[in-house]
């Protein structure tokens, strides 16, 4: 039996009802800043890589990764973010 013909208008009470609404959204789940496992593998191995470069990046984060990479290059000497 579809839910809809033991009673056709929304009780707000019925959990049915309420279940029938729900929308699911796999896109959502990002939304929310945190990456997913593959994102947070790649960018903690970029930060690994620049530790056994001599480099310190501020956070584990990609874009602070980059960010003192890139200073490390253009001054010639190993960025130490411990130290800003």
């Amino acid at each position: 039996m579809k839910h809809w013909e033991y009673h056709p208008v929304a009780v707000e009470t019925c959990f049915g009802c309420k279940a029938l609404g729900l929308q699911f959204d796999l896109g959502a789940a990002k939304s929310n800043g945190v990456p997913h496992a593959k994102e947070h593998d790649k960018e903690l191995g970029s930060y690994y890589d620049a530790l056994r470069q001599g480099i310190e990046p501020v956070s584990t984060k990609q874009k602070d990764i980059d960010a003192a990479v890139r200073l490390s290059n253009d001054m010639g000497v190993a960025f130490d973010g411990n130290k800003i």
